[in-house]
């Protein structure tokens, strides 16, 4: 059965979900787009941008009987659901609220376009409601919050005029194919010039567009970039094999015994508070006090406490004994994510959208979500700015927050 595109990984944790073949491939994309970035490409990697639109929309023809239908992540679930009428929207236990507007919304607008057999997976930026008109820095836009990022388009522009004219706007990422909702697979990257087109409905893609004109790395960036690269491949000699993979069962114990006091709890941990400087000895202290105050500090019964107290003796022995692999692991993901990062500026350049976040002291000027990076095999990986966009997902106020 096909994977279904339910969840991207950051580039950086591909070492991690895929050993070290995914190690080997997060580093080959970085050179695939410095390369493309510096016009040297040989279509290695193709680019999307990830917008921060909510909720994810499913929506296209029934493989089996032809029927228009929109849905949710569920409807890869074991029994399918998807709906293929108003009545079956407001009928689901599963949608209320804002959230059943949108999917009322999304049938009502997306059943007028011409799918033919397509289904599309895309992200909801905005309905007519979620809309409005916002002066920053005395320029007018029309701004719409679907999520983190409040996107702004300058309200006199070509693209400002084609969004206020629209009650609803969605923009496609990913393809589907098969027989069944059961065999379908999913293809990074769509074409939506068959669907039509509506003054009511705003569309897009999620290609990036002008990749070889400003988004060029200068001289500064180049050596920067360089250098990570240089000290990423460093680091990634020094990991084994067999190393990684009993780090990797090592850490399946934790997260079943005490799911916060995994390494990928610790790097989130860090950026809530605004780091990406990993290391043995920071991971190895998080573990300790996590588990001190969050496994055994929550169990009432002495008994307990010592049998948790011994199975974290146990781990963390298993931590100590793995600290040259920890130690290469920190030092692969943070300059990785240096280089990554330096990737992020230089397309960041040709960005077309206003991007802001709303903080207690006004609106603040970020970047897009991020980008994703998919390979002549279709395999894709997430490229995000989790200093900025991640911080900003754990920390911001969400249009939803009142």
């Amino acid at each position: 059965m096909a994977v279904k595109n339910l969840h991207l990984e950051h580039l950086e944790d591909e070492i991690i979900n895929n050993g070290i073949d995914g190690g080997r491939a997060s580093i080959n994309f970085v050179r695939s787009l410095r390369d493309m970035m510096k016009g040297n490409s040989k279509s290695a990697v193709n680019m999307t941008v990830k917008w921060d639109g909510a909720p994810a929309i499913w929506a296209g023809k029934h493989p089996e009987d032809g029927r228009f239908f929109v849905a949710k992540k569920s409807l890869f679930n074991k029994t399918p659901l998807f709906y293929t009428s108003e009545s079956e929207i407001k009928n689901a236990s599963e949608l209320s609220g804002d959230l059943e507007t949108k999917f009322l919304e999304s049938y009502k607008y997306l059943s007028k376009l011409s799918w033919g057999d397509k289904i599309f997976q895309g992200d909801l930026m905005f309905t007519d409601n979620d809309k409005s008109e916002q002066k920053i820095d005395d320029i007018e836009y029309i701004t719409f919050q679907p999520n983190t990022i409040l996107y702004a388009i300058q309200k006199n522009s070509k693209l400002g005029q084609t969004i206020d004219d629209a009650k609803y706007g969605i923009v496609f990422h990913t393809s589907y194919s098969g027989g069944t909702i059961e065999d379908l697979s999913a293809s990074f990257g769509v074409d939506i010039s068959t669907l039509g087109a509506s003054s009511d409905i705003w569309l897009d893609d999620a290609s990036y567009k002008d990749v070889s004109g400003n988004s060029t790395l200068t001289a500064k960036e180049s050596v920067e970039l360089t250098q990570a690269l240089s000290n990423t491949g460093k680091a990634f000699r020094k990991i084994r094999k067999p190393a990684l993979m009993k780090f990797k069962k090592v850490q399946e114990t934790i997260a079943m015994k005490g799911a916060g006091a995994t390494y990928k709890t610790y790097v989130n941990a860090q950026i809530r508070k605004g780091k990406f400087d990993l290391s043995y000895k920071k991971y190895l202290s998080y573990f300790d006090d996590y588990w001190k105050k969050n496994v055994v500090g929550k169990v009432k019964m002495e008994k307990t406490k010592e049998m948790k107290r011994k199975m974290g003796d146990n781990l963390r022995r298993e931590i100590v004994s793995a600290k040259a692999f920890i130690d290469a692991l920190c030092i692969f993901q943070t300059q990785l994510v240096v280089a990554k990062d330096v990737i992020i500026k230089g397309l960041n350049k040709a960005k077309s959208v206003g991007t802001f976040v709303r903080t207690d002291k006004g609106l603040k000027t970020v970047n897009p979500e991020g980008y994703v990076a998919i390979d002549t095999e279709g395999k894709a990986v997430k490229l995000v700015d989790r200093m900025e966009f991640s911080l900003n997902n754990f920390t911001v106020a969400k249009n939803w927050d009142k």
